[in-house]
């Protein structure tokens, strides 16, 4: 038990490491000799966990990555409340994460696609999973928000989930430069004119 326990530990951080360099400096950029350096680990005990680079970045991807994405992006939208409220509140926190975040390189996922894009189709799919999830569980909550009275009922719900996801992804990425707090600020009240165009006429804001 005890041996089966520090293995998960081990490997907990392994991914986390790997994780923090691939997001800070690319998967590319990124050497298994820079991870074994951060790791203080040999190359021997690096490959008797992981058959390859690529195996590592895809068991951070299945492990860290979707685990992330799903607490950040779709837990807190799933419910039966107004879906236009629980995103203004989960899209809200998430960037004001990244507001307090010196190391704040935007969006991971955004970022990930952006470099894998016509270079590895394995890694891609896997990522695409990811996309694919977060699609689907915003789609959902747009429905059940327009059959609950809360969306006006000639709203495309499948085009206003591609219209937030890619408005997400560009502004985590404008938060990178200069006065990220303003950028947030200005994006989110945007966000918030969308929504009253889109919600039923009789709820409140």
């Amino acid at each position: 038990m005890n041996k089966s326990l520090k293995r998960m530990a081990t490997m907990q951080r392994l991914q986390n490491t790997g994780l923090e360099l691939f997001y800070a400096q690319g998967y590319y950029d990124t050497s298994v000799d820079d991870i074994l350096k951060r790791l203080d680990l040999s190359k021997g005990a690096f490959y008797y966990h992981f058959d390859s680079k690529e195996d590592y970045f895809i068991q951070i991807i299945q492990n860290l990555l979707a685990r992330k994405i799903y607490s950040t992006l779709i837990e807190p939208i799933e419910g039966h409340d107004n879906p236009l409220s629980l995103i203004t509140k989960c899209f809200d926190d998430a960037m004001e994460t990244a507001v307090h975040n010196e190391m704040d390189y935007g969006c991971i996922l955004s970022n990930f696609l952006s470099e894998f894009n016509g270079k590895n189709e394995v890694i891609m799919h896997h990522l695409n999973e990811i996309v694919t999830v977060w699609e689907v569980n915003l789609v959902t909550t747009l429905q059940k928000g327009k059959f609950n009275g809360y969306l006006d009922r000639h709203v495309d719900c499948e085009a206003a989930a591609t219209f937030l996801m890619s408005s997400y992804f560009g502004v985590r990425t404008l938060m990178t430069s200069a006065t990220p707090s303003a950028k947030k600020y200005r994006f989110m009240s945007q966000l918030r004119q969308y929504f009253k165009s889109i919600e039923a006429k009789h709820v409140n804001s």
